[in-house]
Parts: structure tokens; sequence; C-alpha cells
């Protein structure tokens, strides 16, 4: 029988409002039982649901993972994918391949490989139906479901050399590593806020390479127990202690740390609202200001930066950078610190 062919981005899948993409849609098509020609659908093993999303649904289900499973499980039977309502961000997922549309047989993937979305969940039709296991110290939920992935989506095949849980790690951030080897150049000065987080840390140690032995490597955490280890693992040149929704306390605290100057570039990692300022406030005029975290209030970061007269490029943080993924498992080939500490927290 001929199979349908969908929209190259998925609006087949939309229900409401039509006219728009998946990712803005807010009720999308999960039927998995219908099988286009140029969709993947995969058996899904697990959803890493992004950290700002999931610190939003955790505080508001008080940290009971119970309630935390039946939360997420409302919000993909209401929107037919896992879309936060306040924060409006998602995550990703594994599986394995369980049906590949006629016309993407030509991809180097066949049924059963296990696959690694590189979308975003607010974007990906997605059937639960069953939750297996909430882990809320990593922000992930064990599932049994499918989802889909359009013809445009992207994925990686999960790497032999390493576990599931830890290439999911970090797969789940893959964006953020490959920008911070994309921006700066050498001999920069570079701020990482959210400096003890999975992006954080893999940042940190791209931002090291590339600057070299003249830049600076800076990272921000608001517990001082943490200093210590970051600086074992060797990403960061400094570690200091502030919190990053205190924008003054940052800009003091970061300042101290590159010998009273300004910085080239910041990158902001924190899974918390009201970061902007923070971010902003130590770069210097014409510097760049790159915002991976997805609890980032652009209307804040706009009119903050108006207010003050800082003359700086504003990143949004786009997931994903060509070669974003192999850039990212490489990290954890490269440095087994960072690999055992992924190993140890994350899975």
């Amino acid at each position: 029988m001929e199979q349908l062919k969908g929209n190259k981005y998925g609006t087949h899948r939309v229900i409401e409002p039509k006219g728009v993409l998946t990712q803005a849609a807010w009720k999308i098509d999960n039927d998995m039982t219908k099988r286009y020609s140029n969709e993947i659908i995969c058996d899904v093993i697990s959803l890493n649901i992004d950290s700002a999303s999931f610190t939003q649904i955790s505080e508001v289900c008080g940290g009971d993972e119970k309630k935390i499973g039946e939360m997420i499980m409302s919000i993909v039977a209401e929107r037919g994918k896992q879309q936060n309502p306040v924060t409006g961000s998602g995550g990703m997922f594994i599986g394995k391949v369980a049906y590949i549309g006629d016309d993407l047989k030509d991809r180097d993937l066949k049924v059963g490989d296990k696959i690694a979305s590189l979308v975003s969940l607010s974007l990906t039709p997605l059937k639960i139906e069953k939750i297996l296991a909430v882990h809320k110290e990593i922000d992930r939920v064990d599932i049994v479901g499918q989802a889909v992935l359009f013809e445009s989506g992207i994925y990686a095949k999960l790497p032999d050399d390493m576990s599931e849980p830890l290439a999911l790690a970090a797969l789940d951030v893959a964006g953020a590593p490959a920008q911070a080897r994309k921006l700066p150049k050498e001999g920069d000065s570079v701020l990482i806020l959210g400096a003890n987080g999975k992006s954080g840390v893999l940042c940190g140690y791209e931002a090291m390479k590339k600057v070299g032995p003249k830049g600076n490597v800076v990272g921000v955490v608001r517990n001082p127990a943490q200093v210590h280890d970051l600086m074992e693992l060797g990403v960061y040149h400094k570690v200091i202690v502030a919190d990053a929704t205190k924008p003054i306390d940052v800009l003091e605290a970061s300042l101290a740390a590159n010998d009273g100057k300004e910085y080239d570039i910041s990158i902001c990692c924190v899974n918390i609202e009201s970061c902007e300022m923070s971010a902003i406030l130590p770069v210097r005029d014409d510097g760049l200001v790159y915002f991976f975290s997805m609890a980032t209030s652009f209307t804040k970061a706009a009119l903050g930066a108006e207010g003050i007269g800082k003359d700086v490029t504003m990143i949004v943080g786009n997931g994903y950078t060509k070669d974003h993924a192999e850039i990212t498992l490489n990290v954890l080939r490269e440095n087994a610190k960072l690999r055992k500490l992924f190993d140890e927290k994350y899975c």
C-alpha cells in the first residue's frame, strides 16, 4: 500500500493552531498508527527533560516523583508532545527505531538501531503508554511509548564505546560545548554561569582548549562546596562563588577574577529564571553573550542590555550546531575525569 507523504517539517501533524510548525503548535497529532513515507518512528526508552522544564515541574510537584510522572503524562496526553506550558521547552529522547518511511530508506539507519533525538521534545509527536521510573536527580524519565522524527529531524546513533545513559546525558546538551568551541578565540576571557552543570563543565572544557594559556575561563557557582571539585576537573582557570540571580554580586566577583577587566564572552547555562543580567553585565562592549539556558527571557535580556547601555551581541541558545553530537561525545572520550563525573552523576 502506498504511504502518505507528510510535510518535511511535520506540519501535517499539527492539530491546532493550523499554519504553524510543530514547536509553536498547542496540540499535535501523536497517533502512531499513522505511517508517513518521510517519518521515522521510535520505541522510546527514556526522555531527558530539559533542565529548566524539569526544575519547574519538580517544584510544582514538590519533588514527588510519582506526581512528576503524572504531570508529564498529563502534558503529553493534552498536547501530543512533551512541551512544558510554562517554560515552553522539552528535552530529547533515546529509543529504538521501529519504522522507517520509504522516502528515508537511503539513510544510514535500520530498524532496531538505537538513536538519540537531537531535536526538542517540544516539537516531537510523543505517546506515552507507561512511566517506568522518574530519576529526578538527573532529569530523566524511563517510559514505554513512541515518538516521531520528521524528515528534517536530526538524530545520532548511540555509540558503541559508552553506555546509553552516558551518551544521553552528553547529547542532551550537545549544542553548548560545540558553541563553546566555536565562539572564543585564543587569548579570550570567558565567563560561564551554571559552571557545575552538564553544559557548564563541557563548555568549560572546550573553552579552555580554545582560549589557550593566555586566556581565562572562569566558572560561576552558587555553592562554595563545588569549587574544589570543579578546579580538580581542570575545566576552568578559576571558579567564583556568586548567586546568578544577583547581577551586581556576579559582576564584582567575576571582574576580580579577570584582573578587573570585562569579559570577551559569557555563556549562561543556569536553569533558573532572572539570570540574564548576570550574563550581560560582566561582558565588554562588542563582546558576546550566549544564552544556552531555556529559562532565559529574551525580553529581559534585550531590555536589560539596553537599560545599562551595553552594546553586546546576544546569541540564542540554538541546540543545533554543525557536528555538535560528535564534538560532545569526543569530550568524554578525551577527558577521563569528565567521563567519570558523568558516569557517577548522570547515569
